[in-house]
């Protein structure tokens, strides 16, 4: 039955990433590139570091690189907090690459229930621009984000489907609308062993700030604990 069930997700897994290639011409398509590590260093302490390079125009220009560190606080069994810092180098529209600073601040829990694991994070998120193109980017931007997950373990079998869904939305800011982003996306976990593992997964993007956009994503890590 386990075995069916994930050959059915491989099977939806090509399914979209054919759909996306055909709808590619009406929608942007892009590829990233990511790796992380996490290690313990006390009972309630983890720290984190992660990088991503990401693509877009059809996966053939980089969009943004950065490097990630943190540090997450275990406050009960099922639930963490946790700060980090990101540097970012952005393309942006003098067609150049200029560095942002993001500051994370999430709160996130989890609960497990036979072979699923359900997941939640709510991220108080600012940045810092060095790109300064109108009056409004010299202040810093605030956004809140809100992410749920869903996925399947078994321990007899090291492939682990799952779903997640986020949405961001500006804070502090008179914007038109609560939800200035969307993300929807489902993908594959393979534990290749107890340190190392890696992800595929497709995420579709809506974005309606500053203007209505969608991509399609695949997104491919590498995920190392210690």
């Amino acid at each position: 039955m386990m075995m069916t069930m994930i050959r059915r997700f491989g099977a939806v897994l090509i399914v979209g990433v054919l759909t996306l290639s055909l709808s590619a011409q009406d929608k942007d398509f892009g590829i990233w590139y990511g790796a992380s590590v996490k290690k313990g260093i006390s009972n309630k302490f983890d720290f984190a570091a992660s990088g991503m390079l990401r693509t877009f125009q059809k996966a053939s220009k980089v969009e943004q690189g950065f490097l990630e560190t943190g540090l997450a606080y275990k406050i009960t069994k099922n639930i963490d907090a946790e700060i980090s810092y990101r540097l970012t180098s952005a393309l942006e529209n003098d067609s150049k690459y200029h560095f942002q600073h993001k500051a994370f601040l999430d709160l996130k829990g989890d609960v497990k229930l036979s072979n699923f694991t359900f997941s939640g994070r709510l991220r108080f998120q600012t940045r810092v621009k060095t790109y300064l193109e109108y009056y409004t980017d010299k202040f810093p931007d605030y956004t809140g984000r809100f992410k749920v997950k869903t996925l399947y373990r078994t321990q007899s079998f090291p492939l682990n489907p799952y779903v997640y869904y986020e949405s961001f939305s500006p804070m502090f800011a008179n914007s038109e609308r609560l939800i200035g982003k969307n993300r929807f996306s489902f993908g594959l976990e393979y534990k290749i062993s107890k340190m190392h593992s890696v992800e595929v997964e497709y995420i579709y993007q809506r974005d309606y700030l500053p203007k209505l956009s969608d991509i399609n994503i695949i997104s491919l890590n590498y995920n190392l604990k210690l």
